[in-house]
């Protein structure tokens, strides 16, 4: 079992902005099996000494140093912690305080020290967070089952939502062939089983709003297209998995689904370069580094691929996004590339986090720009 927290938009919008005089950030591959974790918790030892060694070499302020290593310490030694795990592990850690989160895909191992958080091996988990709501709709049943990562499939209770189709249209069947005006043959029960997906869709409402979690839909015909011309939720999943979900357990529907999200995420990367395309012949696309940095320095990016594994040491100025690179990392240095991606996570821009064979030619970064520059 994969136990998971994911940082949230405003969770990222504020790591990104943060500032300090010490800031670590650990990356490491974890394992789930809490038996088989302590490997996992002398490799955070050993990472977390290589980042004292950083510090050491810079001159930091000792008693600092010694703060952020005693919250590191503290995590080594809880035992508590350790029991819940995922794939990987991020710690990010300044003398005041430490964070981790636990996410669902595997990363490469990872120390930085600076005077900023390095944040984008989170960023995959963030922008495909392998979660979703399956909607499994049949006459005689409605469940709504939540899907998060590998965790699992835990039923959701929805007020509103009808019983069945039945109890829904105030009927006792809705396959009721006597005729009633236009209630009559399948004509009449497509009509009802409008009825009573409307009323689905309408309970959904109070779960759904402001989310922009997909919905996937488990139904059979002719049910399931009924339901998708009265949906009214923007990001009900177009793939579905068909047939009654009658039969189907929890485990099984979350199963369909998770395949189901991988080829979402899949799309998606694939509409966003074949828009990057688009937006490269009008001259508002790039996969230069210095040129993506000046404009995410600019507020100029609205949306990026970026390697989440590579580390580019260096630095990018404040105020128009020159890069400096250097031949090493250390603490008087940062991931240029992960400060662009902060800078267009700031200015309102959307990341996606990939491998560097997800993006155009085989580079670092790829930019689609609000505007040419």
């Amino acid at each position: 079992m994969l136990y998971v927290d994911i940082p949230s938009p405003a969770d990222l919008k504020s790591l990104a902005a943060h500032r300090d005089d010490i800031c670590v950030s650990i990356y490491l591959p974890t394992t789930p099996v809490s038996q088989e974790t302590a490997g996992d918790r002398i490799e955070l030892k050993n990472l977390a000494k290589q980042a004292l060694r950083q510090l050491e070499t810079a001159n930091a302020d000792k008693r600092r140093v010694a703060a952020l290593m005693e919250h590191l310490d503290d995590l080594i030694d809880d035992d508590e912690f350790w029991r819940f795990q995922a794939r990987s592990l991020a710690v990010l850690a300044t003398p005041d305080n430490a964070r981790t989160f636990r996410v669902p895909n595997t990363l490469v191992t990872i120390v930085e020290v600076s005077d900023r958080f390095h944040l984008k091996p989170l960023l995959r988990a963030v922008a495909f967070p392998n979660t979703c709501f399956v909607l499994a709709l049949a006459e005689g049943g409605v469940r709504v089952i939540q899907v998060s990562a590998d965790l699992p499939a835990a039923v959701v209770s929805v007020d509103g939502v009808p019983k069945d189709a039945a109890s829904a249209v105030g009927r006792s069947t809705v396959n009721d062939r006597s005729p009633s005006g236009r209630l009559q043959g399948s004509e009449g029960q497509k009509v009802l089983l409008r009825q009573f997906a409307r009323k689905v869709d309408q309970a959904l409402r109070g779960l759904l709003t402001g989310s922009d979690v997909p919905l996937v839909l488990a139904a059979s015909e002719p049910l399931a297209s009924i339901y998708r011309s009265v949906n009214t939720y923007a990001h009900l999943a177009k793939s579905g998995i068909d047939g009654s979900p009658v039969y189907l357990t929890d485990a099984q529907l979350a199963d369909r689904a998770r395949a189901l999200l991988d080829g979402l995420n899949r799309d998606e990367i694939a509409q966003w370069k074949t828009a990057f395309v688009v937006r490269e012949n009008e001259g508002r696309a790039t996969t230069d580094i210095a040129s993506a940095a000046r404009a995410a320095t600019y507020g100029a990016v609205e949306s990026m691929l970026v390697d989440i594994d590579e580390v580019i040491p260096g630095t990018v100025d404040e105020t128009n996004g020159a890069i400096s690179f250097s031949k090493s990392a250390d603490a008087s240095n940062y991931g240029v590339v992960d400060e662009i991606a902060s800078r267009v996570i700031r200015s309102g821009g959307r990341i996606l986090g990939v491998r560097r064979a997800d993006i155009p030619g085989g580079k670092s970064l790829a930019a689609i720009l609000r505007y040419a520059m």
